[in-house]
């Protein structure tokens, strides 16, 4: 696909489209509070924002920052019955905030002061709420499976068996293949007063009969004898394989056949070749298995819950195509920061040998797969890898960089102010006379998500205002969206009858403009001497931070996570000749030598927190 064709694709006509989808399994069926059916979606834009690398046969990797049904809602209009492996770690209603340690660039003696911790994503649910929550995703997910495509999905005791449950109702019963048990058996866990919780489970389900499997086996750690296995033909089953004489052939099987019980360590701290600090990060050998099982090279492997993009790491080491996407933008710049560093290191792909720790054998020695061809040495020829990757914003997400942080945000920009009294318990707060409600910002609010603020409103209240004056409205309300059902504010009043109440609808998608965050990061760049300069920064979110601190910060580059540079701008699409993502303890450098043809020079400078900041200076 052409760049020019990409950016045709992304200016997207205004036009929503709905998508139908085709009727769900059925039985057995989960009810929970406020269930409601899921039929059909809607489609939303999405805007090119940065390419990184060349295509390969036609093909760039894409990844999405945005809401992931919004996402997928819109993957549905290029990519239906296109995916041949999702793997999803979606939110397991686990009760706990994560956070992700940040620490200034290039000081290698850490202290309490240069060390802080910004939340990433809070994991704490109402039950109702998570399981329409999920059920809605599954369900598209469903479409964008190919026929012998696969899912799995990952999660552990908190709602593992409600999960199960849906996907028997989307996909069928049928559909299951596999319950998955990741025994991770490094992990400590103290003094407790039960057994240890060890090990995650992966529901493994197929879109149909007819899907890709391939047999995955890991080296034994010493080579043992066993009686050779070979198919009857007659029996139409496995038998003892014999000589010519009738004698048992055995065999030294330096290989077993993977099961559904994985013994793979988990990520520790002391992990430098492959952790990266978010938290909830997998192994990349846990994924290796699901990739290696359920695809072939140049399949196309989808995760909607991307974090720090293992799926999509392990998908680029062993030439599969991917999609990923997240709501939080700082696994978004992980993710970019890690595809960016594997890109290199693969290079043209002549020479290149996956490295994944703890995973299975080196991939150019044993396929490790059923039915290769014993003349090939039992190896899989990946003759492709697909390293170059686009960037890509749906729905005009730029509103909110931080979703923990969302509803702060909201209060302070549209200038709420906090309740001291009870209706603090139903409502966030009040403006300008109204009580104010923000509804659930990481998706569209829809009837179903009025039920809580219906249960919780104070009746007793509204009987002895309407008795006091019967023509006004008994409560003045309004409604902060992400987006929202176009009757959210007349099914609320029909709810409320036969009392009157006055709902208004502020959509942040829509309305963004009137909004004012916090103050936005600042640069001055510079041309001197033929070279680039950027000679100031300062990222105002991470610098308030660090000054409710007391931290001091001489070089600006201390601050800095990335530098993109773009040396021919086209006014649309970002994409950079220079990436400078520097090791651990390095920085930046601040200073790029510009090219001849250098034109409308585009810079992005991507601070601690993964806030950028853009701008642009003339050359020649």
């Amino acid at each position: 696909m052409s760049r020019n064709r990409n950016l045709n694709l992304t200016a997207d006509k205004e036009i929503v489209e709905k998508y139908e989808f085709e009727p769900i399994q059925g039985y057995p069926m989960l009810n929970w509070k406020g269930k409601r059916p899921f039929t059909s979606t809607q489609y939303y834009p999405a805007q090119l924002k940065e390419i990184y690398g060349p295509e390969t046969d036609g093909w760039r990797n894409k990844i999405y920052w945005g809401e992931n049904l919004q996402v997928m809602s819109h993957l549905l209009k290029y990519y239906r019955g296109k995916v041949s492996l999702i793997y999803i770690d979606p939110p397991y209603d686990s009760k706990a905030d994560y956070k992700k340690k940040i620490q200034l660039r290039g000081r290698k003696v850490t202290n309490d002061m240069s060390v802080f911790e910004e939340k990433q994503y809070t994991d704490i649910w109402i039950n109702d709420e998570y399981l329409q929550f999920m059920y809605e995703r599954l369900v598209v997910m469903r479409e964008l499976l190919a026929d012998n495509g696969s899912l799995y999905l990952h999660c552990d005791w908190h709602k593992g068996h409600y999960l199960r449950c849906i996907l028997d109702e989307v996909f069928g019963p049928q559909s299951f293949r596999n319950e998955i048990v990741w025994y991770y058996f490094n992990k400590m866990q103290g003094n407790i007063n039960r057994f240890a919780s060890n090990h995650d489970v992966i529901y493994f389900y197929s879109k149909s009969p007819t899907f890709t499997f391939n047999r995955v086996r890991e080296r034994r750690d010493k080579p043992v004898q066993q009686i050779k296995r070979v198919w009857d033909k007659e029996s139409q089953s496995l038998v003892n394989a014999r000589d010519e004489r009738g004698n048992i052939v055995y065999i030294t099987a330096t290989h077993k056949t993977v099961d559904d019980v994985w013994r793979l360590p988990m990520l520790q701290p002391a992990d430098q070749t492959e952790l990266t600090d978010y938290p909830t990060q997998k192994p990349e050998a846990l994924i290796e298995r699901v990739i290696r099982a359920s695809t072939n090279p140049g399949d196309l492997v989808f995760d909607s819950f991307m974090g720090s993009g293992t799926t999509q790491a392990v998908a680029l080491k062993l030439g599969r195509r991917f999609i990923g996407a997240d709501i939080n933008l700082g696994a978004i710049e992980v993710a970019k920061k890690r595809f960016t560093s594997i890109a290199a290191e693969v290079g043209d792909g002549k020479s290149y040998v996956p490295n994944i720790k703890n995973g299975l054998d080196d991939y150019a020695e044993t396929s490790l797969f059923e039915g290769d061809a014993e003349e090939e040495g039992g190896r899989v020829k990946i003759d492709r890898w697909y390293t170059g990757f686009e960037f890509y914003n749906v729905n005009h997400y730029e509103v909110f960089r931080n979703p923990v942080q969302a509803k702060d945000l909201l209060a302070e920009a549209l200038e709420i102010q906090p309740l001291m009294s009870a209706s603090a318990g139903v409502y966030d707060g009040e403006k300008d006379g109204r009580m104010v409600k923000i509804m659930p910002i990481n998706r569209i609010a829809t009837r179903a998500d009025l039920n809580e603020l219906i249960a919780g409103f104070d009746y007793k209240t509204f009987e002895r205002r309407q008795v006091e004056s019967p023509t006004r409205p008994v409560e003045k309300l309004l409604l902060v969206c992400m987006g929202h059902e176009p009757d959210l504010a007349a099914h609320l009043k029909t709810e409320l009858h036969p009392f009157k109440i006055d709902v208004e609808v502020v959509d942040i998608l829509r309305d963004e403009t009137r909004l004012e965050f916090k103050r936005p990061s600042e640069a001055l760049l510079a041309v001197k001497k033929g070279s680039l300069m950027i000679e100031r920064f300062y990222p105002m979110n991470l610098l308030q931070k660090l000054s409710l601190m007391k931290e001091d910060v001489n070089d600006w580059r201390e601050l800095v996570e990335s530098v993109l540079v773009d040396w021919n701008y086209d006014g649309a699409v970002l994409t950079p000749s220079v990436v400078d993502v520097p090791g651990e303890d390095e920085m930046v450098s601040g200073s790029y030598l510009i090219p001849k043809e250098a034109g409308t020079i585009r810079v992005k400078i991507t601070d601690l927190l993964s806030e950028s900041w853009e701008g642009e200076i003339q050359h020649g």
